[in-house]
């Protein structure tokens, strides 16, 4: 391999090494990027040239990026998603758009803040579309990095330690025991215990919450809860605790018109500590939100302020 030439290798033949290593087929490349062959081969071999370095091993068929492409390929999709915030960023700044956005939500912050949330954000801007993911939070953070949605908003206490992200805090939301109005358990106190005998029903649950409730169940040390039914929707889980006697673990503000009506109780769990979802706002760091998302913020960090408990300092 000849000396490299540092000349400026442009973000196109960058984003043909992405799309190559991606697809680890020359042919699948090229098609994808609508290219002929032979002209995707010579955009891969110009890099190598100037770079002088060769970046992919050519077997029958397939190829593989050596460690220099493994090194030089890492460094070209951060390049290549910086051109493309660099390029939305502005085109927003010229045309002052608002524009559509999507975002995620956590169940609990689904069930509490984005009713209100999105209604407001309706009313103020109606002709806008809003796209709105729930799941739990470490889906939510595989969608955000992918540029599906702009941010989400979860129980923040499980992302990874990824310096790519930036977290608003929310406050806490309290969360509690609920169960229909004729359950057993209603209306005298019980234990954690008691109440996992009748099935525990709710969403994702984070570590440190899966370790209380080892601990309360009496789990060795290690060992997690398995619950009777695990679901991101907050609806069903109200169906489920109204139709059967599972048990509800859910916010503390998410079913208070069922207790106004005396459909849902509140269960009175003696041995229970106070139990919250550190509730944040997850966006990616050095990643201007657009101004819809931003509306979009400051309606949740509204409606939050109602709900939410502050975080503990």
């Amino acid at each position: 391999m000849q000396q490299p030439h540092w000349g400026v290798v442009d973000l196109k033949r960058l984003s043909h090494l992405v799309v190559l290593a991606d697809e680890c087929h020359f042919a699948r490349a090229a098609e994808r990027v609508h290219l002929s062959q032979p002209a995707f081969s010579r955009s891969i071999q110009s890099v190598e040239r100037e770079l002088g370095m060769r970046l992919f091993d050519r077997e029958t068929g397939d190829v593989k990026p050596t460690p220099a492409g493994v090194f030089l390929i890492e460094r070209a999709r951060r390049l290549l998603f910086d051109a493309r915030s660099l390029q939305r960023d502005a085109m927003l700044y010229r045309d002052n758009q608002l524009g559509d956005t999507a975002f995620g939500a956590g169940p609990f912050p689904a069930a509490t803040i984005m009713p209100a949330a999105v209604v407001a954000l309706r009313r103020q801007v109606p002709g806008v579309g809003l796209r709105l993911e729930t799941n739990n939070a470490l889906l939510l953070f595989g969608r955000l990095l992918s540029e599906d949605i702009e941010f989400f908003v979860a129980d923040v206490r499980d992302l990874p330690d990824d310096p790519t992200l930036q977290v608003q805090s929310l406050g806490r939301q309290p969360a509690r025991l609920f169960a229909r109005s004729g359950h057993p358990l209603a209306g005298a106190p019980c234990t954690f215990a008691q109440a996992w005998q009748y099935g525990l029903a709710a969403t994702w649950m984070p570590k440190p919450v899966k370790a209380l409730v080892a601990r309360l169940i009496g789990l060795p040390a290690g060992a997690d809860p398995v619950l009777a039914v695990q679901c991101e929707d907050m609806s069903l889980l109200r169906t489920l605790a109204l139709s059967t006697d599972t048990v509800v673990a859910a916010p503390e503000a998410w079913p208070r018109d069922d207790l106004r009506a005396g459909t849902l109780v509140q269960l009175d769990v003696t041995d229970l500590p106070a139990v919250y979802a550190e509730m944040g706002i997850v966006t990616l760091l050095n990643r201007t939100p657009s101004p819809m998302a931003q509306r979009a913020i400051a309606c949740v960090r509204e409606v939050a302020a109602g709900i939410n408990a502050p975080a503990e300092t």
